[in-house]
């Protein structure tokens, strides 16, 4: 958010009063505001996922919203796929995530998958440090990301 132009996004804020705006015309962090993403509920059509700011946003059959990076090899998630139990696929090696909760249940495969105990660390480690999820609301033709 730092250094964009409040002008280059699209925001729904809801604060006791108006953020404030440095010089330069870009919304400076302000204590009270809450700033949500927002994207066309059609780009994200049901069995997609796309990149939202931070944020892998995909429809398994409900929108969700979870951080855009695999824990395995940061690979951006929002290039992922959605299977058929509902779970975000990682692009590059096919870890799995449960978008509920954010936690890996499918360690990284092909040569990955050989390396013993590889997987069962990496699904131990989203225990603990799960992908960052956020609400993610419909109005209107627009989904907010909160």
């Amino acid at each position: 958010m730092t250094g964009r132009l409040a002008s280059e996004f699209k925001y729904d804020i809801e604060a006791r009063s108006l953020p404030d705006l440095d010089r330069h015309g870009r919304i400076s962090r302000h204590e009270g505001a809450r700033m949500s993403h927002s994207v066309p509920a059609a780009s994200v059509p049901e069995g997609t996922v796309t990149g939202v700011e931070e944020y892998a946003v995909g429809n398994n059959g409900k929108y969700f919203a979870v951080g855009r990076k695999c824990r395995h090899l940061r690979a951006d998630l929002a290039g992922g796929s959605i299977d058929e139990d509902g779970c975000l696929v990682c692009p590059w090696h096919g870890s799995k995530y449960d978008v509920s909760t954010g936690r890996m249940v499918r360690g990284p495969q092909g040569i990955f998958a050989k390396i013993p105990g590889l997987g069962m660390s990496f699904k131990a480690l989203t225990r603990v440090i799960p992908l960052k999820r956020a609400t993610i609301e419909q109005r209107g033709a627009d989904l907010y990301i909160d």
